[in-house]
This record gives structure tokens, C-alpha cells and sequence, in this order.
């Protein structure tokens, strides 16, 4: 025993070790994970004899679960919601559209069976989330047109979707649930949606009435989470995206202790990413993947020129999207965890398989996080698809600045400014407001009473955060929906004096505060307080 946790302990540390060697060689951290993997496992130094691949099915399924809840439940709708059209259909349309092209591939150029064809597609049609997520946030990189988000979410919600045409596939041949198809895909959409919505609809109930003390509402989230996967897992529905939507509406709900519950869910998930991607290279045998390294390099080289370009232009075409827009989401498509996860679930199942599906699988995944994860911020950057200006990676995803008990505001100092050319104790600042920071040019200051405010400064502000009592009422409004406003200044709309527009989102996802002069234009949403509701 104490030798099994020692092992553990010293594997959780040079995987954080590992982490941060990863910013400086440049490469994603999850792949070094994999790498130690390799490292500890059969043919790897260590040699730690590990190759049950029903156990590993149980222990990466928890791990996924807990990486499909949170990716739910940090998404923040209200910024997802412009993007949502686009990601939904990549993540549906799209991996059923991969999953068939892929099969083709396998099917007439290595020569696999057309059931065996079929199931390697479901398995890897999904890109990685943990993957996306590693890479845009460790490399700050911001995209333009919202892509980051775009991104985000599709990767995160489109696992169920690989899931159920796995499982299509596997009782196609014979194992796992049989019967009708239809009904095996309608009852993972109907068991899914139905029971992971009641489950956050219900842990949304507890968590406001009981007002659990710190800690036990993390404990009882987790039962949640696992809840949310596990009752419509039971009834032939699909787990997956139980616990995705749970996570999203249970994220996007007024809970107590939002920040806590932020911080759990970081170390958890973070957590759950080593232990999986570590054990999915402690199960690989480095021999084994030299002999299916052409069929894997093949269907890898497959993927990423042919079929994720032809889904990806074909499905947001009506979207008008940028070709080079489309272009990194092409090329952003990794494969990860989760289809070595579902190979691992379709070698457990005992399925008649006349090829190594796992270190096909595996050894695609490797080639795809290491050569286009690596290459993902030079790719964007050739495209032009770097948004210096952006804030963060995250802006679709919780921050939860609601919660807090300060809020930060920036803005910008110009000439006209009555701050211009005064000492920050001359300005008149509200009692409660404090100037934390002043950026001039490259530079950040810390400033005090003394410190000169100059034109093209800018300051970010700390206020207390409002606590909402029915006061503010906020809606968008698109302004299709109000031809006639389109190239007007907002001070000639005739807006109701009860009506005030505090934010305009344009159509290239930037955001204007506005004012009496700001002209609205085509594909622009107003952000409004009405106190008429």
C-alpha cells in the first residue's frame, strides 16, 4: 500500500513538473502527461505492468465525467449564446459528418470491414477539449471573431455526440446495448437531456434553500455531477451529455458560493486530466504502436487536411464565416482523451475487432495533439487570427466577477479627458472607487495619490461590486429586429427614457460602451437596462 501511494504521489508531482516545463518547451502539457505515461509503463523505464482495459474503461469514463461537467459548467451562456449556432452544429453535424468520412477512408484505403471502419470513425470524430483548453489558455491566445469561444464549446460539447455513434457502432456489432438504432439514439437524447436537466434543476433547488457550508455544497456538487452521468447511463441514455448540460445549467445558475465551488472544480478537473491522460500512456505499448503507425498516420493526415477543412467550410458556409476563421478551426480540431476513451470502451466491450483500434486510436491522438497542438498559436498568427486586444481566452467562459466582492472597470484617458494632466488624489473618484493599476504604453504601473495621470493612460478602477435587489433588468435586443435604427447615432433612436443601452456587441464579437453619438450598425445586439422589464 504505502509503495502504491508513493508511486501516486511522485507521479501527481512530476506531472505539475511537467505542466510547467511544457510553457517553456512550447509543446501542450497534456502530451507530456501521455509521455510519462509511456515512460512508467511496459515498455517504458519504469515498467509498471498495467494492460486491463476494463479497469482503465471505469477509471477514465470518472475522469471524463468530471472533465464533461466542468466544461458545462464554466460556460457562460450569455457570451456562448452568439457562437452557440455555430458550435452546436460542429459538434453534431459535424462529428456525424467525420465519423462518415473517416469511415470511408478506413474502409477503402486501409482496407478495414465496413463495420470496423464505421466504429474507428465514431470513436475519433470528436475533437479534445482538455486538449483546446490547455493550449488557448496556457498560450493566452486570444482569436479574433470570437474563435477561442467558438472553440471552446464545441470541443467541450461534442463528446456525446462521438459517444452515442460509438455505441451505435458496438451494438451494430453485437455487443453493448442491442436492438433498434433508432431507439438506442432517441432514448441517449431523450434519457439525456430529460435527467441531466432535472438533476441541475434539482441541485440548483438544494444549493439555494439548504445554503450548504463550504464544502459540503462542493461534496454535493460532485453527487450531482456524477448523478447527472449515472441515471441516464442506467436507462440507455447518453451519460455524457447528461452531465455537460447539467454542468451548464448549474454553472449558469445564482448559486452560493460560485467561487468556491470555481476553485474545487479547477483542482478536481485538473485532477481528473492528469489521471487520465497519464493512464492513457501507462496502458500504450510503444512496440505496439510502431506497426500501426502507417494506418494511424494515415487516418491522422486524413483528419486534419481533408476531412476537418471539408466539415468545417461546409457547415458554417451559411454562417458567412471568414475563410481564415475557418481555417483555424480546421486546423484546431485535435483529436484527445476522449476517443482513446471510447476505444478503450469498445476493446473492453469484447467486440470482434481484426486490428488494434487502441494504439490506432492512440497513436492519432498523439501525432494530432503534438504536431497540431504545437503548431496551433504559429497557425493562427500566419492567419492573422490573433487578437492582441482581447482581454482573455476565457471571455466565454465563467470568471464568475459576479460573485466577487470587487469589481474592475478599465477604460481609456484621452486629451479631452477631465482627468488629463491631473495627480490621481485631484481626481474626483467616488468614495468607494481606487485606482489599482495604470498601463502607459508597455508599462504597468502601480500608481498612487501623487502619480500623474497622462493622455492615452489606461486605468483600471476598483468599485464594490452591485448587489442586484430587482433594480436592473437587462435584455438584448437585436437590432434586426429594428431595421430602421441601422446607421443611425444612439441619441436619435427616440429610446424610452426607462431604457438605457449600456453595452453594444457588434458582429465581429467586439463590444462598444456606448454613447449619444455611437452609430448602431448591421448584425449589432444591444445590451439594455429597462426597468420596465
Amino acid at each position: 500500500m504505502y509503495g502504491i501511494l508513493l508511486s501516486c504521489g511522485l507521479i501527481v508531482v512530476a506531472c505539475i513538473l511537467a505542466g510547467r516545463l511544457s510553457q517553456r518547451l512550447g509543446v501542450p502539457a497534456l502530451l507530456l502527461f501521455m509521455g510519462l505515461g509511456m515512460l512508467c509503463g511496459s515498455d517504458g523505464l519504469f515498467k509498471i505492468p498495467f494492460s486491463d482495459f476494463a479497469i482503465a474503461e471505469q477509471i477514465c469514463s470518472v475522469a471524463l465525467i468530471f472533465i464533461m461537467f466542468y466544461g458545462g459548467f464554466g460556460t457562460r451562456w450569455d457570451a456562448a449564446r452568439p457562437i452557440a449556432g455555430k458550435a452546436v452544429t460542429l459538434s453534431t453535424l459535424g462529428v456525424v459528418l467525420t465519423a462518415l468520412l473517416t469511415a470511408l477512408f478506413c474502409r477503402f484505403a486501409l482496407g478495414f470491414s465496413p463495420l470496423e471502419s464505421f466504429l474507428t470513425g465514431a470513436v475519433i470524430s470528436s475533437t479534445d477539449a482538455a486538449s483546446v483548453f490547455s493550449i488557448l489558455r496556457s498560450k493566452r491566445l486570444g482569436l479574433k471573431y470570437n474563435t477561442a469561444s467558438l472553440l471552446e464549446v464545441e470541443s467541450g460539447s461534442n463528446d456525446p455526440a462521438s459517444y452515442m455513434l460509438t455505441a451505435v457502432a458496438l451494438s451494430l456489432l453485437g455487443v453493448g446495448e442491442t436492438g433498434s438504432v433508432v431507439w438506442m439514439v432517441a432514448a441517449q437524447i431523450l434519457f439525456g437531456v430529460g435527467l441531466g436537466l432535472g438533476v441541475a434543476l434539482l441541485s440548483i433547488l438544494v444549493l439555494r434553500r439548504l445554503k450548504l457550508a463550504d464544502g459540503l455544497d462542493a461534496i454535493f456538487t460532485v453527487g450531482a455531477a456524477l448523478l447527472s452521468f449515472a441515471l441516464p447511463a442506467v436507462l440507455g441514455g447518453n451519460g455524457y451529455l447528461g452531465a455537460y448540460l447539467a454542468g451548464i445549467v448549474v454553472g449558469n445558475a445564482k448559486i452560493p458560493n460560485k467561487v468556491g465551488l470555481v476553485h474545487f472544480f479547477d483542482g478536481i478537473t485538473g485532477l481528473a486530466q492528469i489521471l487520465l491522460f497519464f493512464l492513457l500512456g501507462l496502458l500504450s505499448f510503444p512496440r505496439q504502436m510502431v506497426q500501426v503507425l502507417p494506418s494511424a498516420a494515415g487516418i491522422a493526415l486524413f483528419l486534419t487536411f481533408i476531412v476537418r477543412p471539408a466539415v468545417v467550410f461546409a457547415l458554417l458556409a451559411p454562417f458567412r464565416c471568414p475563410p481564415r476563421q475557418c481555417l483555424v478551426i480546421s486546423w484546431a480540431g485535435l483529436r484527445g482523451a476522449a476517443s482513446i476513451v471510447f476505444a478503450i470502451m469498445a476493446v473492453a466491450s469484447g467486440a470482434a475487432i481484426g486490428y488494434d483500434l487502441f494504439h490506432v486510436v492512440f497513436c492519432v491522438c498523439l501525432l494530432s495533439v503534438a504536431v497540431q497542438g504545437s503548431l496551433l498559436p504559429l497557425v493562427a498568427r500566419r492567419l492573422d487570427m490573433v487578437d492582441d486586444d482581447e482581454d482573455s481566452v476565457s471571455r466565454t467562459f465563467n470568471d464568475y466577477q459576479d460573485q466577487r466582492q470587487l469589481h474592475l472597470t478599465r477604460f481609456q484617458v484621452d486629451e479631452r479627458h477631465p482627468w488629463a494632466g491631473k495627480r490621481v488624489r485631484e481626481c474626483h473618484l467616488p468614495a468607494d472607487a481606487l485606482v489599482v493599476m495604470l498601463r502607459r504604453g508597455s508599462e504597468n504601473l502601480i500608481p498612487n495619490g501623487d502619480t500623474v495621470i497622462r493622455p492615452g493612460d489606461l486605468l483600471v478602477l476598483s468599485t464594490p461590486v452591485y448587489e442586484d435587489e430587482g433594480g436592473v433588468s437587462l435584455r438584448e435586443i437585436p437590432v434586426e429586429e429594428h431595421r430602421a435604427w441601422i446607421g443611425r447615432p444612439i441619441k436619435d433612436l427616440g429610446i424610452p427614457p426607462q431604457v438605457l443601452i449600456i453595452l453594444v456587441r457588434r458582429a465581429d464579437g467586439t463590444t462598444v460602451v456606448p454613447k449619444g453619438g455611437t452609430v448602431i450598425q448591421r448584425g449589432d445586439t444591444l445590451v439594455v437596462n429597462d426597468l420596465e422589464g
